[in-house]
């Protein structure tokens, strides 16, 4: 094993997975608005479903995207809607300690199909591999997704742990809306930022 090759790897996965997006923004919002604890089936869609997701972009289906671009262009259409529902979503909920409160947080099967179509995730995952993985070997495609869930286990933890840290500033109504307002807003600026 080459010690700079997996130095670059864990450096780029830590990048990546680090910096916000709309996964983190989404756990960031969920932290803040439910806690910790019931964000964690969140979490780990997040870690198992882009894991999942690297390990099938890693066996070849970004060959089915070469092929047929059109269904790449299908899925950032796809994606964008999506979003922009979440954004929505996002922005209308209520507080939770309010008897109507509605915010749901996501389930561990909502966030790992999520991955499927958040623009951040497909672009990541189609970088990692192109640069990372070696043609047909396996070894490399598995490593590269347990970097990333090694990765993904802290930094979705420190979003959901910020977020938590936050509802206590967001004692208010007022407050916790224009939070929600606020992550709604840049879930649709990183979405921007993916196109």
């Amino acid at each position: 094993m080459d010690y700079t090759y997996l130095l670059a790897l864990t450096t780029f996965a830590f990048v990546g997975a680090f910096t916000p997006g709309p996964n983190n923004i989404m756990l960031m919002t969920s932290g803040a608005n439910v806690g910790f604890v019931r964000t964690i089936p969140h979490m780990l869609g997040v870690i198992f479903g882009f894991a999942f997701m690297l390990i099938l972009v890693g066996f070849g289906l970004v060959q089915i995207f070469q092929t047929y671009p059109q269904l790449e262009k299908a899925l950032q259409i796809i994606s964008a809607v999506y979003l922009l529902y979440l954004a929505y979503k996002i922005a209308s909920s209520k507080p939770v300690d309010n008897i109507n409160g509605d915010y749901k947080p996501m389930s561990f099967l909502q966030a790992a199909s999520f991955q499927w179509i958040n623009p951040k995730g497909w672009s990541m995952s189609l970088s990692v591999m192109s640069i990372y993985a070696t043609s047909a070997d396996m070894f490399s495609v598995f490593l590269i997704a347990f970097v990333f869930i090694c990765i993904n286990v802290p930094t979705v933890s420190f979003w959901t742990a910020a977020g938590k840290q936050l509802q206590k500033r967001l004692t208010k109504p007022s407050h916790l809306k224009m939070f929600n307002y606020s992550m709604a807003g840049l879930l649709v600026g990183s979405m921007v930022m993916g196109f």
